[in-house]
């Protein structure tokens, strides 16, 4: 019975890495290939294809922050390379993601905030703070400062549980506005700004631009994002029961609705 489970398990997750692979190869050929976006900035610049401010914020923000999520998977895998988990198969797709979101920067001929590769280095404009993100999160023996209420004296679990946290935290970044860019960042020494001229209700992602060929990098960066946070929920639950998985950034019926609940 067991060796059932373990093998459903990890056919669901390899399914689910490959779709979003697949999705993302789309992305970068039509960079390869040059692929004209169309459209351009309806908010005050020059020309077609040049990014403004916030647009070209939130892409090298982005940037750094899919190599969060892959050095926190790799340092995780590493933890837990003897135990099957998402982390051997997810933090290969992350790898893709943050490439595929360099290949953007330079399309767009914006400089590449990391100029540093290596797993919890980060070099661009908040450099501090992800430095401070990926500590917390690859710490599992405690809990995670921003939301204790899922931990565990299991620290496998409490691995999962951060792993979830980092999609549930990627899904809200990419389509509506990270936090720290919207209102500002004052912790534990850390201080930024906010940027200026975000509205609210749109925010600065892809809800914001209106270059298409970012909106479609955006999408597709959702979509693996969903497919991996259902890896790792699946794998929670194998743990604490089906259906008991609790939102952690997202409201519970926005993860819900990417469960199919």
């Amino acid at each position: 019975m067991n060796v059932s489970v373990k093998t459903i398990t990890t056919v669901l997750t390899t399914l689910l890495v490959a779709s979003s692979l697949l999705l993302l190869a789309g992305v970068n050929l039509a960079d390869a290939r040059g692929v004209d976006a169309g459209g351009g900035n309806a908010r005050g610049t020059d020309a077609a294809g040049t990014l403004d401010e916030i647009e070209a914020t939130h892409l090298a923000f982005m940037r750094e922050e899919e190599k969060l999520a892959r050095d926190v998977y790799l340092t995780l895998h590493q933890r837990y390379k003897n135990t099957k988990t998402p982390f051997s198969e997810i933090d290969d797709s992350e790898q893709r993601h943050t490439d595929a979101v360099a290949g953007m920067l330079h399309r767009y001929g914006e400089p590449d905030p990391n100029t540093d590769d290596a797993i919890g280095v980060y070099t661009g404009k908040y450099a501090d703070y992800f430095t401070q993100k990926y500590n917390a999160l690859v710490d599992v023996d405690t809990p995670y400062p921003d939301h204790p209420l899922n931990h565990s004296s299991n620290p496998l679990l409490n691995a999962l549980y951060h792993g979830a946290f980092i999609e549930e935290l990627d899904m809200n970044d990419i389509a509506y506005c990270p936090y720290v860019m919207l209102d500002g960042y004052d912790k534990d020494g850390i201080y930024y700004e906010p940027v200026e001229g975000i509205d609210p209700d749109v925010g600065c992602g892809r809800d914001y631009t209106d270059e298409k060929s970012i909106k479609q990098l955006y999408e597709h960066l959702l979509s693996g994002s969903e497919n991996h946070l259902r890896a790792y929920v699946h794998a929670i639950e194998k743990i604490i029961g089906e259906g008991q998985y609790r939102a952690q950034y997202l409201t519970q019926e926005e993860v819900d609705g990417y469960l199919g609940r």
